[in-house]
């Protein structure tokens, strides 16, 4: 299954919907979203694309009562988590948080396959061998609204467990 993973949107929407029409245009079957979206309106531009989305709220959180009003809509495909997930899809046990030092500690329990996070804005893809003694692998996407730094995303595939930059993306649909 492949995946898209963005992070600190802060409301562009422009940026945030190249970065899922591009992730749709490689193959992604979902997005993962690791915090701070801010309005929940901004969700409902990239509904179209037609990908379920699972979501924290970050650091910046915006109108919480209407994001998850917005995620028990009829035929939603947004998938709302509060300061955390824990889910599974293509039996990979995924974590998403928006603070590094959380997703940190959740990557050395072992009880993840993947630990995503945000918060500052940089970009990175580790792999650490955990407390049982296996790997799991830790993205932060940097920042898909440029704050303070280039616009980025991740693609990942989570049955070889790679994750590729997105930089270049918005070129195509944006700029």
């Amino acid at each position: 299954m492949k995946i898209g993973i963005v992070s600190d949107s802060h409301d562009n929407i422009p940026l945030l919907c190249a970065a899922v029409a591009d992730a749709k245009q490689r193959g992604a079957e979902a997005i993962l979203h690791c915090g701070d979206i801010v309005a929940p309106s901004t969700l409902e531009q990239i509904q179209p694309y037609d990908l379920p989305l699972y979501i924290i709220h970050g650091n910046n959180t915006g109108d919480l009562y209407a994001l998850s009003k917005l995620s028990h809509a009829n035929n939603s495909k947004i998938f709302y988590y509060g300061q955390d997930a824990e889910f599974t899809l293509a039996g990979r046990k995924i974590f998403i948080v928006h603070y590094p030092h959380y997703a940190r500690a959740m990557a050395i329990t072992g009880d993840y396959d993947l630990v995503c996070c945000g918060h500052s804005h940089n970009i990175s893809v580790k792999h650490i061998t955990n407390n049982k003694g296996t790997q799991t692998v830790i993205c932060n996407p940097g920042s898909v609204g440029g704050i303070g730094a280039p616009a980025t995303y991740l693609f990942g595939n989570l049955e070889s467990m790679t994750f590729e930059l997105q930089q270049n993306w918005k070129r195509n649909y944006y700029e």
